[in-house]
């Protein structure tokens, strides 16, 4: 198989559908528990519109005697039909963890044979030394902040919950602007924390809070990432409100 197929042209079968298979420069490897089942310096992401970015290691840098055939299969209209692995390592097993396009359709043939990680199976990976958490980034997405004097109101349950003129304005490809607030400027009397987490790619794992107002609960409508990414610390345990939870958000019109 070559290493180096290169990016395959986009095509559309469907006017809203763009698919790119590029090349990264970044080693990857995957692992399960401690073990590495992958280490290679020619993987690729596909870039798929509609769908998270997922990386594909040629099969040369796989170890092939720790996939098994897997329970399942899947079809795509754009690449054909799957076929699944589960990974093993040891007394640990990852089902469904990896997939391959034997014969896909000829307009994707450059991911033919590749083997795919599903981010949300596999345990680990890693790009360089470094472990990332979450789907492989996007290289085409941006996350820009900016402070702003700018008043931010929350309103949660005819109350005002948050009021702040220093707000990071949070912008990300693809993602409505979310407003990141000091704690001073919220009302931390009507919150309570969940055990509830998430896990973003570019920011890190965040931590959520409930909220209590006027007899109601509103279930983890607030997050913050209390230890971030080192790509984004200046978001270090600012409060985030889930916009389209609220009342309303209000943002005032710049001073002039």
């Amino acid at each position: 198989m070559a290493k180096t197929a290169g990016p395959a042209p986009g095509f559309t079968k469907h006017p809203d559908k763009m698919i790119r298979f590029e090349p990264t420069e970044r080693r990857v490897r995957m692992g399960i528990g401690d073990t590495v089942i992958a280490d290679s310096l020619h993987a690729h992401l596909l870039l798929e519109s509609g769908h998270l970015p997922v990386y594909y290691l040629p099969r040369e840098d796989v170890r092939l005697d720790s996939l098994s055939l897997g329970t399942r299969s899947s079809y795509c209209p754009f690449k054909g039909e799957a076929t699944y692995y589960t990974v093993r390592a040891g007394d640990r097993r990852a089902v469904d963890a990896v997939w391959s396009y034997e014969t896909p359709y000829d307009e994707m043939a450059a991911i033919a044979g590749w083997l795919a990680f599903d981010w949300r199976t596999i345990e680990r990976c890693w790009e360089e030394d470094e472990e990332v958490i979450g789907h492989p980034r996007d290289p085409y997405h941006r996350i820009d902040l900016r402070f702003s004097r700018r008043r931010v109101r929350v309103v949660l349950g005819g109350e005002t919950v948050a009021d702040s003129r220093r707000a990071l304005f949070l912008f990300e490809t693809g993602i409505r602007t979310r407003y990141y607030l000091p704690a001073e400027d919220v009302r931390l009397d009507l919150l309570t924390p969940t055990t509830t987490t998430s896990i973003c790619p570019y920011k890190g794992r965040a931590s959520y809070w409930s909220a209590s107002v006027g007899g109601r609960r509103f279930d983890d409508v607030v997050w913050s990432y209390l230890d971030p990414l080192p790509d984004q610390p200046r978001i270090k345990g600012l409060l985030a409100f889930y916009d389209e939870k609220m009342d309303a958000v209000l943002i005032d019109p710049p001073d002039v």
